[in-house]
């Protein structure tokens, strides 16, 4: 049986590109799983005061999510074979980018997901990446290629 390869989908969480990168293996047949983040924003932006209690200022309720946060992201970019990271045009996506330079940091393979308007923003982080993509549908074919060393159409 072939080794499954635990795959961490970081970013934007108001488009449907997760769901295309998981279509898109799964139609391939790659021997992949996914993981990522908690993707319910609101969830996500409470957590910390709802588990641990309120607090006072927008920032200690802020600092205190983003650690309950970091407890999964930080153990799933560990495991992770491969993380892509997904920036959209619609908001700044800080923790993403925050999840790619740790992933880099960690000598974690690293694919960047965003139209080209991004690329002057993003291009630090994109040249840690080992790959840049602009569509979901580039990172199925890059992950089949990596995995299977497939090209598209072959």
């Amino acid at each position: 049986m072939p080794q499954t390869w635990k795959i961490y989908l970081s970013g934007e969480i108001h488009t449907d590109w997760r769901d295309r990168i998981e279509a898109g293996a799964g139609e391939a047949g790659l021997p992949v799983s996914f993981s990522g983040p908690v993707t319910d924003h609101a969830s996500s932006d409470d957590c910390g005061v709802r588990i641990l209690g309120d607090e006072d200022t927008g920032f200690w309720k802020d600092h205190k999510g983003a650690k309950v946060n970091a407890i999964r992201t930080r153990i799933l970019i560990d495991e992770a074979d491969v993380v892509v990271v997904r920036f959209g045009d619609k908001y700044r996506q800080w923790n993403a980018a925050f999840d790619a330079g740790y992933a880099s940091a960690l000598g974690k393979p690293v694919v960047t997901l965003h139209d080209p308007s991004l690329t002057h923003a993003l291009k630090e982080v994109d040249a840690a990446a080992l790959a840049v993509a602009e569509t979901p549908e580039q990172v199925v074919a890059i992950l089949r290629y990596a995995i299977r060393a497939e090209l598209p159409g072959a």
